[in-house]
């Protein structure tokens, strides 16, 4: 049976093409969520992008039909632009909140909506990331849904380090294979390499088996593209960190892998600009990179004598000399759109507070010779429209996990402190 879909927002925003995902089933877009997109329009972030792809796409349905009546895509189901009415409604929805807006809209094309060739009125569901429109909607008779057609579980699947028996466990991506006391790399089907164990990175050494895996993973340039989860303390960040460090700042910069370490984090929701925050770029980025300099402390030290400048020979920061010897590179993905960066070791930290077009635009982004590594926790997601199964990191390894040039590994242990460890496991 046909069904009528009604699109809150923060659907369009999380994937812009979500209008075309519905099969056949007919799309209404509240004339708020029209006003809500028109307001995050400006701006050069990643969600004021998504608003005007959206506005884009609404406007070339417009050309072919009416907004007002409905306008037939090639799927066979129609998007209609539409407006709620008054006096329809419980009076409590009429507080003007763009949400109640929204489930009123909803309520009305429920009411009053097309109906089958037997009579009967077709399902209206409204679809929402907002877990209170879902809540509210619900206690008022509406179904609701969360968009589902970038989630996934696979993660939970894979990522192990595999033992004898399960060494060819369906995938293509590379993963790594423990046999009585030696370590294989299994590429493909069933191509095997042993791994060098016990391999140090700028002094730090791995504690635990899924650590040695990615060191070896982190360190390989035939793999292009890693993806570290983990619990805090796990050492994903810090071993990313040291990898990019390591292929880059080796003995003669002719020597190196790659030409600069990139380091990015989302400023969450991604897409703010840092405007509102005092100070210059720097300053604006430090209460976010804070953990990736934290970081940079235990992997190095600034070598002695450095000088800062004419005046000033006191000791810096280790990941300021870094910069300014043009190693590193801390880079706010607000502004990544539009780049092209070749020869770079690219990590993108704290990944899970992604959306998957985030992804998609990060990853296009890489050049010849760039090596990209993502970090982060599935189950500590600050953004709020994303759980563990639709951010960002989930939809990556969900999408890669058959491709030869990526490696996925769950970091498991935490070897940060007796107490992180405790702190992960009981609270």
């Amino acid at each position: 049976m046909k069904k009528i879909f009604v699109l809150d927002t923060n659907v369009l925003i999380h994937d812009p093409a979500s209008i075309y995902k519905f099969d056949n089933n007919d799309i209404n877009i509240p004339f708020v969520v029209i006003e809500e997109l028109d307001s995050l329009k400006k701006g050069r972030g990643e969600i004021a992008a998504s608003a005007r792809q959206v506005l884009r796409t609404v406007d070339e349905l417009r050309e072919k039909g009416s907004l007002s009546s409905g306008v037939t895509m090639d799927s066979g189901g129609t998007m209609t632009v539409c407006l709620p009415e008054n006096n329809s409604s419980p009076k409590f929805l009429d507080n003007g909140t763009e949400d109640n807006q929204i489930i009123k809209t909803a309520l009305v094309i429920q009411k009053k909506g097309p109906r089958d060739e037997n009579g009967n009125p077709l399902p209206v569901i409204l679809v929402s990331k907002d877990t209170a429109v879902r809540i509210k909607a619900e206690s008022l008779g509406l179904p609701v849904e969360d968009y589902k057609n970038d989630k996934t579980s696979l993660f939970q699947e894979y990522g192990k380090v595999l033992s004898n028996g399960d060494n060819t466990n369906g995938i293509f991506s590379q993963r790594y294979l423990l046999s009585e006391n030696s370590l294989y790399k299994l590429t493909g089907k069933d191509r095997l390499k042993v791994v060098k164990r016990a391999k140090e990175l700028m002094g730090i050494a791995p504690r635990n088996l899924e650590q040695e895996c990615a060191v070896d993973a982190l360190t390989d340039p035939s793999i292009e593209v890693v993806a570290l989860i983990g619990n805090a303390g796990t050492g994903k960040t810090l071993f990313a960190l040291a990898a990019g460090l390591h292929q880059t700042s080796q003995i003669t910069r002719k020597s190196a892998l790659y030409d600069q370490v990139i380091v990015s984090r989302p400023i969450v929701p991604m897409g703010n600009d840092l405007g509102y925050l005092p100070g210059d770029i720097d300053e604006k980025l430090a209460p976010w990179m804070q953990p990736i300099f934290d970081n940079l402390e235990v992997i190095v030290n600034t070598p002695k004598g450095f000088v800062k400048d004419k005046t000033n020979t006191s000791s810096m920061k280790s990941y300021q000399y870094l910069i300014d010897a043009d190693l590193l590179q801390v880079e706010p993905l607000t502004y990544i759109r539009g780049r092209s960066l070749p020869k770079r070791y690219f990590i993108i930290d704290e990944a899970q507070n992604l959306r998957p077009i985030d992804v998609k635009t990060i990853v296009t982004r890489c050049g010849e010779g760039t090596k990209i590594v993502f970090t982060g926790d599935i189950n500590q997601i600050d953004t709020p429209y994303l759980d563990k199964t639709s951010n960002g990191l989930a939809y990556l390894i969900s999408r890669f996990i058959n491709e030869e040039n990526f490696c996925f590994i769950n970091l498991k242990s935490s070897v940060r402190s007796k107490i992180a460890e405790q702190g992960a496991q009981l609270l």
